[in-house]
C-alpha cells in the first residue's frame, strides 16, 4: 500500500520520532523491524522499509557503473545510510549525524512518498511545499511524461 500523507512529528531528546498509525498500517507486515534512514533530496531524510531499500539498491546496481555520478551517488548514499529498528511503540531513532545534516529540531514533518517516507525540517518543508504547490499542474505533466518502467 502506498505511503501517503503529511504529519507533524515531535523529535524527542533521544532523536526518536513516532511513525503515525496511518503509515504503520500502510506498511503492513513491516510495522516493526528494520528500516533505513539516508540523506534524501532537497535537504530531507529518506526513510525506507527493508523491501524498498533493497529495490532502490537494485536500481543503483542496474545503473551503468562507468558513469562517475552514479558511482559517487552510490558511495555517498550507502556511506551515510543507517539501519534502524522500529520499536513496539512505532518509534525510529534517528542517527545524530543525519538529524544534524537535515537540520531537524524538536519538530519535523514526515511525508509519505509512495514507496518511502521523507522527514523534513519544518520550515524547509513549508517553503518547499509552498513554492511547488503553485506549479502543481506543471509538475504533474512532467511526472507523467516519463516512459513507463520495465516491469510496471
Amino acid at each position: 500500500m502506498p505511503l501517503t500523507g503529511t504529519f507533524t512529528r515531535s523529535v524527542d531528546d533521544k532523536q526518536r520520532i513516532t511513525i503515525p498509525k496511518e503509515l504503520r498500517s500502510a506498511l503492513g507486515e513491516q510495522r516493526e523491524g528494520t528500516f533505513y534512514v539516508a540523506p534524501g533530496t532537497d535537504g530531507s531524510l529518506a526513510i525506507y522499509d527493508e523491501d524498498a531499500f533493497v529495490r532502490l539498491g537494485q536500481r543503483l546496481a542496474d545503473a551503468p557503473p562507468a558513469q562517475r555520478d552514479v558511482r559517487a551517488f552510490g558511495r555517498l548514499f550507502y556511506a551515510q545510510a543507517h539501519r534502524v529498528e522500529l520499536d513496539k511503540q512505532g518509534r525510529l531513532r534517528l542517527p545524530g549525524s543525519l538529524s544534524d545534516w537535515a537540520d531537524l529540531g524538536k519538530e519535523a514533518v514526515l511525508v509519505g512518498v509512495g514507496d518511502h517516507m521523507e522527514l523534513w525540517n519544518t520550515a524547509r518543508w513549508e517553503k518547499y511545499s509552498g513554492d511547488k504547490q503553485g506549479k502543481y499542474d506543471e509538475l504533474a505533466e512532467a511526472a507523467f511524461a516519463y516512459p513507463k518502467r520495465e516491469g510496471s
